[in-house]
């Protein structure tokens, strides 16, 4: 890799830009900037426009090659980043990027300013050179890693009240209510029982077909990919079922629970409890049938004398791009030259509701990215093969060139 892209990506890593925590709000904003200056030095015009409460970078670099009737591809990446927490069990500086034993370490090189930098300077470079032979659109946000209005998930919000106040645990206990056993009661409802959520959850998904199954069966085991990932199989079934549960069910996520005092030692029985939650939908459910059965569950299992207040806070429908679309095919051929080995089409989920907006418009879309699952993607320690930098840029052009053939 060059120094000078080694330099600009060490620039774009050091930004801070945490979109979850308030305290980082101008760094995300100081990010979006440093993106759009990047597209303005490839030869582009770009600005960092409000979108809301946040910003979009939104740009373009124009075709250098070409007979004048260069085909548009827009570039979609974000470039806030996940918060490094925990500290300790970072071995350098989140924020500085790194490098040792052959990767690249430092939050947001996987996830996804690594990524993004490469599709920016894959276009940079064959406008540099005359070469570029279609337009570039540049649609960037820094809300990704909060959701905001781009989430794929369906998010809830469940609190549980079960009184006026707190209760000493020695007068009332086995008696009352206690509110974090009835939150743990309410949300049992929608906990997968081996491996699936309940029926009600799984209505409209898309099965895998001929071509999805054969790609499983080319890829790591289910159980090497748990294990690679010091994770506990959820039951003996998963390692199998791996592929199967990931891309063509939905996934169901208790992302914490709040509720007493944990952090001291006290006889009470807690009178408030609350919880968040996600379901991850699978392609060909639809939001608010999903919307409707979780809460149908959740108070259909509540105890009698709880009171349940279920908030929705966002939510984005699930997408998939036919892959037999040309772009695609297109996509599959320019990975080939560009790696010396083709590609396999998989499902995946993401929180990239502009997917599912470009389907409904009929606009074929290719996800893609260098990233593996030892990336530790949203951990400590996040990072990315060296090795990778140029070949993701390498496939860039490939793409950017294949895609010329649909003007």
């Amino acid at each position: 890799m060059e120094q000078a892209w080694l330099d600009e990506l060490r620039e774009f890593i050091a930004i801070p830009s945490v979109s979850a925590d308030p305290t980082h709000r101008d760094d995300v904003v100081r990010a979006a900037e440093w993106l759009a200056d990047l597209v303005k030095r490839s030869g582009g015009e770009a600005e960092v426009a409000p979108f809301g409460e946040r910003e979009l970078v939104l740009g373009e670099i124009p075709a250098t090659a070409g007979n004048g009737s260069a085909p548009t591809v827009l570039v979609y990446g974000h470039f806030d980043v996940q918060p490094p927490a925990p500290l300790d069990l970072w071995e350098s500086p989140p924020f500085e990027l790194s490098e040792r034993d052959g990767w690249y370490y430092g939050r947001g090189i996987a996830d996804d300013k690594g990524q993004l930098y490469t599709l920016v300077k894959a276009a940079q470079l064959l406008a540099q050179n005359a070469q570029l032979p279609v337009n570039i659109r540049i649609a960037c946000d820094g809300e990704e890693e909060i959701g905001g209005h781009t989430i794929v998930d369906f998010l809830e919000h469940v609190r549980v009240r079960t009184g006026a106040r707190d209760l000493h645990s020695g007068i009332y206990g086995g008696s009352a209510l206690n509110a974090i056993h009835a939150l743990m009661q309410t949300l049992s409802a929608l906990v997968a029982k081996d491996g699936l959520l309940a029926d009600e959850l799984r209505q409209g998904r898309a099965h895998l077909d001929g071509d999805e199954l054969h790609s499983a069966e080319m890829l790591p085991s289910g159980d090497v990919l748990l294990d690679e990932a010091g994770a506990a199989p959820l039951d003996p079934k998963a390692g199998a079922e791996f592929y199967i549960r990931t891309w063509s069910e939905p996934s169901l996520d208790v992302n914490g629970i709040n509720g007493g005092k944990p952090d001291f030692v006290n006889t009470t029985l807690p009178v408030e409890a609350q919880a968040r939650f996600t379901i991850r939908l699978a392609p060909g459910q639809e939001v608010r049938q999903m919307q409707e059965a979780a809460e149908k569950l959740l108070r259909a299992a509540a105890p009698a004398g709880a009171e349940l207040e279920i908030t929705r806070e966002n939510a984005a429908p699930p997408g998939r791009m036919p892959p037999d679309a040309r772009a695609i095919e297109l996509g599959l051929d320019a990975f080939e030259r560009a790696l010396g080995t083709r590609p396999l089409l998989v499902r995946a989920g993401g929180t990239l509701p502009i997917v599912p907006a470009l389907e409904e418009k009929g606009i074929a879309t290719v996800v893609t990215g260098f990233a593996l699952p030892e990336s530790a993607v949203h951990s400590p320690n996040e990072r990315m093969r060296v090795e990778d930098i140029g070949r993701a840029v390498a496939a860039a052009q490939e793409l950017y060139r294949s895609w010329a053939e649909l003007g």
